[in-house]
């Protein structure tokens, strides 16, 4: 039988493990065997210290699932316009901002109003495609890379490397560079297919 919501929920949430530093307030999981897809997240509480600010957040359609790292500073404008055109929150958290906005206007329309630092991957389950985006400056980490014909994506390379299926493979190459500047620019990283998204980048994937 193929694997169900356990596996595919605890298979993510074991990836999010090793970045609970990034969000000690808490943690969840999402998964869709069907589609295979399982989004995990670790939250640090800013905006809306409530569980309503809890992630993996759907929409209220149900048809996108957000896990998001950052901060939007303009979301009291942002929120204010989505209710005028309709929309109702069940929170204040700039997260159900960000998730209602992509559901209302379209990912790349709301990715040029927010004034923000953020990296986030949103799920669409009506047309199953994954969209991976990154803030402009580059603030928050975003690595992906394919491990066995699927997509793993991370805060941070120790995501990936804890999943079961992930075999590293130094760069010589990119580690030549790190050796030689002391640092590894983007989009490389120091694992042979593994690569940061580039800051002001949206990376859309179909299932």
């Amino acid at each position: 039988a193929a694997p169900g919501v356990e596996h595919w929920a605890r298979t993510a949430a074991a990836m999010a493990a090793p970045l609970r530093h990034r969000g000690p307030d808490d943690a969840g999981v999402w998964a869709d065997p069907a589609a295979g897809v399982g989004l995990a997240h670790r939250r640090l509480a800013v905006v809306d210290l409530s569980p309503a600010g809890h992630q993996p957040m759907l929409s209220a359609s149900g048809r996108w699932v957000l896990v998001y790292n950052g901060e939007i500073y303009n979301h009291a404008e942002l929120r204010g316009e989505l209710a005028a055109a309709g929309c109702s929150f069940r929170g204040h958290s700039d997260t159900e901002v960000l998730v209602e906005a992509c559901a209302t206007w379209g990912v790349e329309a709301t990715l040029c109003r927010l004034i923000v630092m953020f990296a986030f991957a949103l799920w669409d389950r009506q047309n199953r495609r994954l969209t991976l985006a990154r803030d402009r400056i580059g603030k928050k980490p975003l690595y992906y890379g394919r491990v066995g014909g699927r997509l793993l994506f991370g805060s941070e390379l120790k995501a990936l490397r804890a999943h079961p299926g992930f075999m590293p493979e130094i760069d010589r190459d990119a580690l030549a560079q790190f050796l030689r500047f002391g640092w590894l620019p983007g989009p490389r990283s120091i694992y042979r297919g593994v690569a940061k998204l580039p800051p002001g980048t949206s990376l859309t994937i179909p299932a």
